[in-house]
């Protein structure tokens, strides 16, 4: 069973970046597929980034194509989010997700293992 605690969030301003990062604990870190999902008040969770268990496979939602950038350090058992060029709609509180399986998916109910999230805010 795996643990994961985000940090990173943050109140900037619209076409600033941030650096989320996600630390786990307790499992294998490399036998899980990672994900990075958001949710903005009054909106389902949705998905964001995510990555497989080697980091050889980066996955995006067209939102944030181009914008961010998933990666992982497996040595380290952390997986960070890079987001340039933020805007307002990118404001959301942002969770780091893991399953233990080698397919990927963007579905959130195909995750066990949620942090608590962190909030990003975005302002125009």
């Amino acid at each position: 069973q795996v643990q994961l605690v985000e940090s990173g969030g943050g109140l900037v301003q619209a076409g600033d970046s941030l650096r989320l990062s996600c630390a786990a604990s307790g499992g294998t870190f490399g036998r899980y597929v990672l994900a990075w999902f958001r949710q903005a008040p009054g909106k389902e969770r949705e998905f964001a980034a995510g990555i497989s268990r080697g980091g050889e496979n980066t996955y995006y939602a067209d939102s944030v194509k181009g914008r961010f950038t998933i990666s992982r350090d497996n040595a380290k058992n952390t997986v960070y989010l890079q987001m340039n060029t933020l805007k307002p709609e990118d404001t959301a509180v942002y969770f780091c997700a893991a399953r233990e399986s080698v397919v990927f998916t963007t579905r959130s109910s195909g995750y066990v293992y949620w942090g608590q999230g962190t909030q990003v805010t975005a302002s125009s």
